[in-house]
């Protein structure tokens, strides 16, 4: 029999991605951990650092006997973050900075079982076709932008200002699932059975 497996995340697009690859019995338990991060890491390291807080934070929620997934997403432009958006003055600059551009989005993954923890990321290429600011205007009137990192659902609407991605399709929406189920194979997880 297979660990528990505990999705420390509130978001609806891990747990979509968490079914598609097989994991149906699943808790939900989401820490309370602030986003903050030394100033000299690199975009790697910071969603890295902090998923690995995260998990941190999520042991005193799970037994040692359960698996713990914490993740980070993050979109950089030019090494500079961009969030989740304030308002809607803020998405149209965050998409206005990003159309016909291309940007980095990367997530850090954290598995952890009681004292053994392993820590991952991916980054993924993905690029802004040109489009203009009444498109990203009514593009953002959907409200899709609102609770996305970058501004944008690249498993929704968003999908019409991608051109292109170089890289794990998935770790873009939230969570990259080819790395995650190679690291939770080191943890006695099995896929295709």
């Amino acid at each position: 029999m297979q660990p528990k497996i505990v999705l420390c995340s509130g978001s609806p697009r891990r747990q979509e991605l968490l079914r598609r690859i097989g994991i149906r019995d699943f808790d939900i338990r989401v820490p309370d951990t602030p986003e903050d991060y030394p100033g000299s890491l690199s975009p790697r390291q910071i969603v890295e650092y902090i998923s690995r807080e995260k998990s941190d934070a999520a042991r005193k929620l799970c037994a040692d006997n359960e698996i713990a997934i914490t993740a980070d997403t993050m979109v950089f432009l030019d090494q500079r973050r961009l969030g989740k958006p304030a308002d809607e003055d803020d998405a149209l600059r965050m998409l206005t900075l990003l159309q016909g551009r291309q940007h980095t989005v990367c997530t850090g993954v954290t598995v952890r079982m009681g004292e053994r923890v392993l820590t991952q990321s991916e980054a993924t290429e993905v690029f802004f076709r040109p489009a203009s600011a009444e498109e990203l205007r009514n593009y953002i009137r959907t409200g899709e932008p609102m609770d996305k990192a970058g501004a944008y659902g690249v498993q929704g609407l968003g999908c019409l200002l991608v051109r292109g991605i170089r890289g794990d399709f998935y770790n873009v929406m939230g969570l990259p699932v080819l790395r995650l189920s190679e690291m939770l194979r080191q943890f006695g997880v099995t896929f295709f059975d």
